[in-house]
């Protein structure tokens, strides 16, 4: 994946490789020591399920390995039985 810049980013749609849509990018955390994205924050579109890891704003918390695809919408690998929803 080439350069990408944040403003870019931010507002985009999270859609599952199985089709589902997550919501839309708040922001991405990082670890600032390692260099590293770590989580992308989503605003949900539906209430997230009880297992789903969210933040204290509600934000789904999606892990950035799991990202395929940066385009028009942010694709996640979901078939990994990982769904973070």
């Amino acid at each position: 994946m080439g350069e990408i810049l944040f403003r870019n980013l931010q507002g985009k749609v999270i859609v599952g490789t199985d089709g589902t849509t997550f919501g839309t990018l708040d922001t991405v955390t990082t670890d600032p020591t390692a260099g590293t994205l770590d989580n992308l924050l989503v605003h949900p579109d539906d209430q997230p399920s009880s297992s789903a890891a969210v933040d204290t704003d509600g934000r789904l918390r999606i892990p950035t390995s799991t990202v395929q695809t940066v385009s028009d919408q942010i694709i996640i690998e979901t078939d990994s039985g990982t769904d973070p929803h």
